[in-house]
């Protein structure tokens, strides 16, 4: 019995995944930017999140959409984009992409805000070499 349930339980898991990561190619392809990334977020795919914040920057005015969704994301939202974006500032082709949020962070966030950030200090001390 333990068994059976435990395998429903798991079966209904995965079917959740599947259904999140077809609202989440919907929610790319209908061009709902904000969606998909609290989406990316939850889900905890930085990669995913990479590639909307591309796909925003590549619309025209992307630095401006990119700044406007940025602002909207939650502050839990922020602090697991600014870890994924350490390690995107690492890699070449992903620093550009790293640094428009960055500095989007920067801009719209105050410091003393900034500073509540959990890992906030260790993102600085890794993107510090790279900036």
């Amino acid at each position: 019995d333990v068994t059976e349930t435990e395998e429903k339980e798991a079966q209904a898991k995965q079917e959740e995944q599947i259904m999140k990561e077809q609202e989440l190619s919907n929610l790319l392809h209908e061009k709902r930017y904000l969606k998909a990334l609290g989406l990316a977020i939850s889900l905890d795919r930085p990669h995913t999140v990479l590639m909307v914040v591309k796909a925003i920057l590549k619309e025209t005015d992307g630095r401006k959409h990119l700044e406007e969704n940025i602002v909207r994301l939650r502050k839990d939202q922020k602090e697991a984009v600014l870890t994924f974006l350490v390690t995107w500032n690492t890699n070449s082709r992903n620093c550009h992409e790293a640094q428009a949020v960055v500095e989007t962070l920067l801009k719209h966030e105050a410091p003393d805000s900034l500073l509540q950030y959990s890992g906030i200090k260790a993102a600085v001390e890794s993107l510090l070499p790279y900036t």
